[in-house]
């Protein structure tokens, strides 16, 4: 498996059926993660670029029904298959209109469930809207190309990113130089939703400079007092197609 292989990431509370669909999936060529709660599927949101949540709807800590819509209120498009033990209609109309992508009730066959991941990536692929300026970003030897989302470092190695995280890289490529603040860059990224903090570009920052290397040599984002972040290094935009 390579790092362009969906990350499929499997949240039961049931040691046993995480196992059971781990090693399935797996086997049908995928990567997977695990989580048992609310809580872990955040963590790993968060550290993890994840392409499909396998949720089941009721967890220790929470549901995944809540779960499922708070994260389309925080405008994640990570697609989300639900899992249940219940079989009413009401159930699943709910999880469908509060954005899951599709819905599975226990017990299924995990053939059934892979077809279903192969389905709904295939969807998301079909819908995602082609860039009219497909371009690459060059700086201080990494490339950031947006079609795929994929940063490589200097030595040609896949860099993980979160979501956020290549939004906000993606941000300061744009504007090389340019001091930006935190307000500007929570508006630029996600939009300025009541519920997200200042403070989360500041995390957000320190794990871009944690993962690109930004240490030692070549600074790469300047922290700037009372005024935000700056982009220092060059970088060179090109065509995809050059």
């Amino acid at each position: 498996m390579t790092a362009s292989t969906p990350q499929i990431l499997v949240v039961d509370d049931d040691p046993e059926i995480r196992k059971l669909l781990a090693r399935y999936i797996e086997s049908q060529g995928f990567r997977v993660r695990l989580a048992a709660s609310c809580r872990e599927l955040r963590e790993q949101l968060t550290t993890h670029q994840i392409d499909l949540v396998v949720l089941d709807v009721m967890l220790p800590d929470g549901s995944g029904l809540d779960m499922c819509r708070d994260l389309r209120a925080q405008r994640s498009n990570v697609p989300v298959i639900l899992l249940t033990a219940l079989k009413e209609d009401v159930d699943r109309i709910i999880g469908l209109e509060i954005g899951a992508d599709d819905y599975l009730g226990k017990p299924f066959n995990p053939r059934e469930l892979i077809a279903r991941v192969r389905a709904v990536l295939r969807r998301r692929a079909e819908t995602l809207p082609p860039s009219p300026l497909a371009k690459t970003y060059r700086f201080e030897g990494f490339t950031a190309d947006p079609q795929t989302r994929r940063v490589s470092d200097p030595g040609g190695q896949h860099v993980e990113l979160t979501g956020a995280e290549f939004d906000l890289l993606k941000t300061f490529l744009d504007r090389p130089g340019r001091l930006l603040s935190r307000d500007q860059l929570l508006d630029l990224t996600r939009g300025r939703n009541g519920d997200v903090l200042d403070r989360s570009i500041d995390v957000l920052v320190s794990r871009l400079r944690r993962k690109l290397g930004d240490s030692g040599g070549a600074t790469l984002f300047k922290t700037v007092r009372n005024g935000g972040y700056q982009l220092t290094v060059k970088v060179d935009v090109e065509d995809a197609a050059s």
